[in-house]
């Protein structure tokens, strides 16, 4: 009996920190830069904010809360560093978001397809009900 006590405590021991480490590696502050081309009568755009990953979960915020031009984006980040995060927000003029539903103040969503290394990572914007053929690409550095 002792010997698998010691046994089990010698594995928890070796295996359970790399177990946590894997899904904390991606951990700290980030630098998210949205961009969407123009495309047809459609302004181009690129925002910049800060975002953050804790234990592994993704949390990014740009504008305020309620307001035309927020855009909140969030989801866990696989130890491969593979994501699909969903991006919710408020439009803020039809000058950037031209379509049937994008009228100033109407929500929207999408998700993003992205990849993490241990220093940046890239993602692309679902093309959900936006405007066709415009992708939006997202550049992520860490800081």
């Amino acid at each position: 009996m002792r010997k698998a006590v010691r046994f089990l405590l010698v594995f928890a021991l070796v295996f359970l920190p790399a177990v946590s480490f894997a899904g904390d590696r991606f951990d700290g502050k980030w630098l998210t830069t949205l961009t969407c081309p123009a495309k047809g009568n459609t302004e181009g755009y690129t925002w910049k904010f800060l975002s953050t990953i804790q234990n592994g979960n993704f949390h990014g915020e740009r504008g305020t809360a309620g307001e035309g031009g927020y855009l909140l984006i969030e989801g866990p980040i696989a130890d491969d560093g593979s994501a699909k995060l969903s991006a919710n927000g408020i439009v803020a003029s039809r000058t950037y978001a031209r379509g049937v539903f994008a009228h100033k103040g109407e929500e929207y969503n999408y998700d993003i397809k992205a990849q993490f290394e241990e220093t940046k990572g890239t993602g692309t914007k679902s093309q959900g009900l936006g405007i066709v053929g415009r992708t939006c690409n997202f550049d992520f550095v860490k800081q």
